[in-house]
């Protein structure tokens, strides 16, 4: 691939464990501000119960893998036995790039792309992070899981990051993220 528009864009990526607030932040983000281009990430695992058609593009796995194949994505990782990738922009402008997306996906954007500013995104303790994962309907098993598998990526992210937030409450986290943007973007660090 040669140089597009991504490659002179600006890559937010905000990362973080299931039950962070990623999705709620990155959507908050995008809406207030007209720079920012969230890349809707692809993915093999099945729509939850009430979660919108367009939180991710779901595909079975033959598709993915022959998206990946193509150097259709800009990372992608397995998670819990299923695929989830970030597409590669489309984009015919210059705004910004925002990535929402697992510490696996962080750990690979900052290897393709050393200039990617990386945000850590953290629940602010295990108790909301297990209440968040179950009010979008994931069962005991999967909370468990996804509390463990948070724990290290808590330990990990915060060795990557440049930034890190704790999401304890929505508007605070998203105005303290918009101000990372903002001193990346002025050219500050």
């Amino acid at each position: 691939m040669g140089p597009g528009p991504a490659d002179r864009s600006r890559i937010f990526v905000l990362f973080g464990p299931g039950g962070a607030g990623k999705g709620t932040i990155a959507a908050r983000l995008v809406e207030a501000d007209p720079r920012l281009w969230l890349s809707r990430s692809w993915t093999t695992r099945a729509r939850r119960a009430g979660e919108p058609a367009d939180a991710y593009v779901f595909v079975d796995r033959p598709t993915f893998e022959a998206h990946a194949a193509a150097g259709g994505f800009f990372e992608w990782a397995e998670f819990i036995g299923n695929l989830y990738g970030t597409p590669v922009p489309d984009l015919d402008d210059d705004r910004d790039v925002l990535l929402e997306i697992d510490l696996q996906g962080a750990r690979q954007v900052a290897d393709l792309r050393p200039d990617a500013t990386l945000i850590l995104l953290l629940p602010p303790s295990s108790d909301v992070q297990a209440d968040r994962l179950r009010g979008r309907g994931d069962d005991e098993a999967h909370v468990a899981l996804r509390l463990a598998e948070g724990a290290a990526e808590e330990r990990e992210g915060r060795r990557i990051a440049h930034h890190v937030v704790v999401n304890d409450t929505i508007a605070r986290a998203t105005a303290d993220v918009a101000s990372i943007l903002e001193l990346r973007r002025s050219g500050a660090s």
